[in-house]
């Protein structure tokens, strides 16, 4: 098989994988801006793709790359006791660490430094991934409106109460504020983590938001600088 190779990475505001949507497209005001190497910055690599609203990303899971795999993982939403099979779910611990998510391309830029910038919303990846290739949505083939998905479709509107008291909030950057709690709605934490005395810490935009969970509701008790380490 033809070695892959790395023809974009894409920038986003999550410089750890805590904390990080289990889903794409979930959280539309998540931003991300896609940089492609030097071999494929030629604007003919991506004639015709501003015609589409969405666009398929296939990437590395980096940080898996010597993590292994299991045959059965355990689903976080199932309450960290049901295991299920690895090709039945989104797991990053798969035998090759690919990655698929769909995004809203924003629009297209270019840059006499950087070549084509594409700018994406709704992007579930942590800063600096690897981008292994890019596909146009198409909704007439890709869209299945009578299809089951299986125990995600009993899970798909977990979420938690977020408490997160304005003088903290304020600390974000307005145009981050809604994601940050989008976020924190979607429960960040590992399945098997439900200790409600324990701080738990999501890096984002440049801040730790650091919070507790009891009883289904999150609670922020502190934003700080983001320091990696």
């Amino acid at each position: 098989m033809q070695n892959i190779r790395m023809i974009a990475r894409i920038r986003t505001d999550f410089p750890e994988k805590f904390g990080i949507p289990r889903q794409s497209g979930m959280i539309e005001q998540l931003k991300g801006q896609i940089l492609f190497e030097k071999e494929y910055r030629d604007p003919n690599c991506i004639l015709g793709l501003e015609e589409f609203s969405h666009i398929w990303l296939l990437w590395e899971f980096s940080g898996n790359r010597d993590a292994g795999w299991s045959p059965t993982v355990i689903p976080p939403r199932l309450g960290g006791k049901v295991h299920k099979g690895v090709f039945a779910t989104r797991s990053p611990f798969r035998p090759n660490p690919i990655g698929l998510s769909c995004v809203r391309l924003e629009s297209v830029e270019y840059t006499k430094k950087d070549g084509p910038i594409l700018h994406v919303c709704g992007a579930d990846l942590r800063d600096n991934t690897p981008i292994l290739d890019i596909k146009p949505y198409i909704r007439y083939a890709d869209c299945h409106p009578d299809a089951v998905s299986g125990f995600a479709d009993r899970v798909k509107n977990y979420r938690l109460e977020v408490v997160f008291p304005e003088m903290l909030l304020s600390k974000l950057p307005e145009e981050k504020r809604e994601a940050a709690v989008r976020i924190l709605e979607e429960d960040p934490r590992p399945a098997y983590q439900n200790d409600p005395d324990r701080r738990y810490g999501t890096a984002f935009a440049g801040w730790d938001i650091r919070y507790h969970v009891k009883e289904g509701v999150l609670t922020v008790c502190e934003v700080v600088p983001y320091r990696k380490g």
